[in-house]
């Protein structure tokens, strides 16, 4: 078994817990939900250089962000003198500046990286072995693969494949499949999917895919279509207001599910946000047969928002989320109003299970200057609270995230939260949102230093292992509260852009048990993942949480043997 070993020592560790917090009595703070602190943002970097459109973390905690190459300059010059040469672009046949850059996450230092073609509106996804598979984008990066894997030295940069692709994707989705192969579905005016890396089956010919046709309106309204790998090896689909559950590999639909109630539109430009919710495991749910899959779809447009955000007519986004349990027996979506309505939002997965709202506008869609009323408060799902009762509003920051902004989860629970460019090119003055170029960070509210007592720091985890194997993770607490309210989760990080999460996925593990050992420690043991339909092989974030308290995540390997 191979284990993770930490710095500190039991002692040391719990001695510096309690000096930074002592331990509250058992009638204080039972969890995070019995105390509302709104979380809290920071301002990590007034400038970065360039406004971060797409974002990806890393097996070494280090986060890619980039922008597109043809606007023009950036606000980060490339290293010793270098300049890209591209023919092709549009703005800048000589450009000197980065589009690209690498942000340490523990020493918030970044450097630029060099991007060759054009990223704009592209997709992406983590392999296996931990490298970033970024796909297609705009004119001459339209059929290009990129390639950066993580490394701990400042030599590590892009490597890019012109022609790779079958077909041009810009506004596609990609999504890991249980064999460790990419799909990249659709794009602007692709009504089909093609995979990554090719086969002899798949080196010449894409793949038709009819619910892309069906549902392409006059303004499109099906880019960036949600992908969700479900846990019988199916793709679960949605674009525009229509899903269904989809073989891929034989190219026919399984199932088709209900139209969300409401007719309004939930993918770009009249973007919503969509999440695949934790899949569970307990006591006789080791077969993933028996796990229970649910989406989450909330916030878009109305379909003739588009038209009239053109005429400076910014109707209200979409207020609604629903929610669906594709395995059912007869499947219907649960629909809820949000307290604010939102299109643009970003979804991602907390280590709690939750699911926090943020970035977006209140009215309009995406597009140029086609939004108005900033959306700066965050929202909170609770997912296994009542209907009704699952949203609370969170502080809000001064710093409007709108069209082209992003936010993902980093390893010690924040959400790095960049990017908004609503204009053409880098616009920064006689604007009504200027292009965003800060990085900041927003605190949930768990890591309240209220929680720090009853907050897990793991000392040593199974690093790599296989599935249906037994794992053993070690973590100290200084007010530990009961084997019930210890659980595991592994967390996929995803590529986000244009308010979709891509590959987010999170597995709660069966624990098995809880030891407690000398010096406020304790061993839990829990079982991998039953397969790759329900964890594809790669790089995981694992957390303990304790009484709704999450540590900092670990990064784990899943993989197929040894």
């Amino acid at each position: 078994m191979v284990k993770k070993k930490l710095s500190l020592s039991p002692l040391s560790l719990l001695i510096l817990t309690f000096l930074v917090s002592p331990a509250p009595s058992k009638t204080q703070i039972v969890s995070p939900s019995s105390i509302f602190t709104g979380g809290e943002w920071r301002i990590l970097h007034s400038s970065i250089g360039i406004s971060a459109m797409h974002m990806q973390l890393l097996s070494n905690n280090k986060v890619v962000m980039f922008d597109r190459t043809d606007f023009g300059p950036s606000n980060l010059s490339l290293p010793n003198g270098q300049c890209r040469m591209d023919s092709h672009d549009s703005a800048l046949k000589v450009d000197c500046t980065a589009h690209s850059i690498l942000y340490d996450v523990a020493t918030n230092i970044f450097r630029p990286l060099t991007v060759e073609t054009d990223t704009w509106c592209s997709s992406g996804a983590m392999l296996a072995n931990g490298s970033l598979l970024q796909t297609g984008g705009y004119n001459d990066g339209d059929h290009t693969i990129r390639l950066l894997d993580p490394c701990e030295t400042d030599q590590c940069d892009w490597i890019e494949y012109q022609d790779y692709l079958l077909e041009r994707r810009w506004y596609a989705t990609n999504q890991m499949l249980p064999d460790g192969r990419i799909i990249v579905v659709g794009g602007r005016r692709q009504f089909n999917y093609e995979f990554y890396p090719r086969n002899a089956e798949s080196s010449s010919s894409t793949y038709w895919l009819e619910l892309l046709r069906e549902t392409k309106d006059v303004h499109e309204n099906n880019l960036y279509p949600f992908l969700h790998l479900l846990p019988d090896g199916n793709l679960f689909i949605f674009a525009n207001t229509k899903s269904i559950s989809f073989d891929y590999t034989n190219n026919r639909v399984v199932r088709e599910f209900p139209p969300i109630p409401g007719g309004e539109p939930r993918n770009y430009p009249s973007s919503g946000s969509s999440v695949l919710l934790p899949l569970q495991f307990g006591p006789g749910l080791d077969d993933h047969g028996t796990v229970q899959a649910e989406i989450l779809v909330c916030g878009g447009a109305p379909q003739e928002s588009f038209s009239n955000a053109k005429n400076s007519t910014f109707l209200p986004a979409v207020s609604t989320c629903g929610r669906l349990k594709v395995t059912g027996s007869d499947p219907k979506w649960e629909m809820e109003e949000m307290p604010l309505s939102r299109v643009m939002g970003d979804m991602l997965i907390l280590p709690t299970g939750d699911v926090m709202i943020i970035n977006g506008a209140a009215s309009g869609t995406a597009g140029w200057d086609m939004a108005r009323e900033p959306v700066t408060a965050p929202v909170l799902y609770q997912k296994d609270e009542p209907i009704n009762r699952r949203f609370t509003v969170m502080h809000a920051t001064t710093t409007p995230r709108m069209y082209h902004s992003t936010a993902l989860l980093i390893p010690d629970g924040r959400i790095l939260v960049g990017g908004s460019n609503p204009n053409p090119y880098y616009n920064f003055t006689n604007v009504l949102y200027q292009t965003e170029l800060s990085l900041e960070s927003f605190s949930p509210p768990y890591l309240a230093p209220e929680y720090n007592a009853m907050r897990p720091r793991i000392l040593s985890a199974t690093e790599v292992f296989t599935y249906k194997q037994f794992l053993y993770i070690r973590f100290a607490v200084a007010d530990y509260r009961t084997a019930s309210k210890v659980s595991i989760a592994i967390l996929a990080p995803p590529f986000t852009t244009h308010g979709f999460a891509m590959n987010q996925r999170m597995v709660m593990l069966r624990v098995t048990s809880v030891t407690q050992f000398p010096w406020f420690v304790h061993e839990v043991s829990a079982v991998g993942p039953p397969s790759a339909e329900i964890a594809p092989k790669g790089y995981y974030l694992l957390f303990v949480i304790h009484a709704g308290v999450p540590s900092s995540g670990v990064w784990v390997k899943v993989q197929t043997q040894f």
